[in-house]
């Protein structure tokens, strides 16, 4: 029972505290730099969209104000099924390098996802969402980077606006700390996934994705790199987009996307064999080890309660404070104003979220039909 305690507590701080400060150290001790420049290429920017009549209109000036060579530059929205007035929207953009193709039957995203790519003529494809806004300059910024041989993938960094929701607070230090661990490990090799509303790649090196798949954004950099190249970040290409504007929304939102992680390992098997993933290490410590985290926390608990000692009575009682300060924050939210409640707060539903987002995988209820977050019923 001691060795089970010290083991899952030795998986919790690595997780949160071990990894960070290795890739801290390694992207001081050996940093690799990008060699970018200033290039054109053709680009080809994706949307997949579903019923995006209040959004589609913006986004596509939005893009189209990048200033990009217009002889350079296609847009292509792929309506995945959409029954309002998107395919309306766009196809009045039609002769500004603006291109419609129609799903009549909703397909999910992944498949959206392949028909766009298929269709583009761009040697670069910038993938992006329907509801945010690039900050001037994005594409070109992404793009710079390809001039470098050794880059495959390129991910933006995603800022939020302030929309007085009542998780900004705690988004914004999780995407912070988010967002310092993919600096970290971009200077030091390749980025585990990228910012789902801001990437690109080299198209030559797009492998279809299964139908289903929720996390395109990670498992399309996570087979790039296994084709040999680096997946990188740069906090220089910008997306802006409204934070989730409730608790429940973002649940949503983490429920989804930590079953995706699962989804990922069945999907791409290969993902874990060390001589076909050059970055398992990373995809390990980063990704699968959240997955772990609150099964350790269970079994730390109840490891600590079995022992008469001192220092498992006082880990114990440590843990009892950190979900009572969650509880206080779920049932009185003013309380998050408080850091130690509002960290412990968000710890806790983060780590209920990735059970629940497991119990989805192992049931099959991932789904293979898509709904932005913002559109689902609250």
């Amino acid at each position: 029972m001691i060795f089970i305690f010290w083991l899952c507590l030795t998986i919790i701080g690595y997780t949160y505290i071990g990894y960070p400060l290795l890739l801290w150290l390694f992207a001081r001790i050996s940093p690799i730099e990008v060699a970018a420049a200033q290039i054109t290429p053709d680009v080809t920017v994706v949307i997949a969209a579903m019923n995006e009549e209040k959004n589609i209109g913006d986004r596509l000036e939005n893009i189209l104000s990048q200033g990009y060579p217009p002889e350079r530059f296609e847009i292509i929205v792929v309506s995945d099924g959409s029954t309002d007035r998107t395919d309306e929207i766009v196809q009045s953009y039609k002769g500004r390098n603006v291109t419609l193709l129609k799903l009549e039957i909703r397909q999910g995203k992944a498949i959206a996802l392949n028909e766009g790519i298929d269709s583009a003529r761009g040697e670069i494809i910038v993938f992006t969402d329907a509801r945010q806004s690039f900050a001037p300059g994005a594409i070109s910024q992404l793009v710079a980077n390809f001039a470098d041989s050794s880059i495959g993938c390129i991910s933006g960094e995603l800022k939020f606006f302030d929309n007085s929701s009542g998780i900004h607070t705690e988004m914004g230090g999780y995407w912070r700390f988010e967002k310092w661990i993919r600096s970290n490990e971009s200077r030091s090799g390749s980025v585990v996934g990228a910012t789902g509303s801001i990437y690109a790649i080299r198209k030559a090196l797009y492998q279809p994705l299964p139908s289903g798949t929720i996390l395109d954004d990670v498992l399309t950099p996570l087979n790039i790199v296994m084709q040999g190249y680096r997946c990188i970040f740069d906090g220089g290409a910008i997306v802006y987009d409204i934070i989730s504007e409730t608790v429940n929304q973002e649940w949503r939102r983490k429920v989804r996307t930590l079953a995706g992680n699962w989804q990922l390992l069945s999907l791409r098997p290969a993902l874990l064999l060390p001589a076909i993933n050059p970055i398992l290490w990373r995809l390990i410590s980063h990704k699968l080890l959240r997955l772990i985290v609150p099964f350790a926390l269970v079994i730390l608990f109840w490891s600590g309660a079995t022992q008469p000692y001192l220092i498992y009575r006082i880990a114990t009682l440590t843990q009892l404070l950190i979900y009572l300060l969650a509880l206080t924050g779920y049932l009185l939210p003013l309380s998050r104003n408080f850091q130690m409640i509002n960290i412990s707060y968000f710890f806790a539903v983060m780590n209920i979220a990735a059970l629940c987002g497991f119990w989805h995988w192992l049931t099959g209820n991932c789904g293979s039909i898509w709904q932005p977050a913002y559109q689902e019923k609250r």
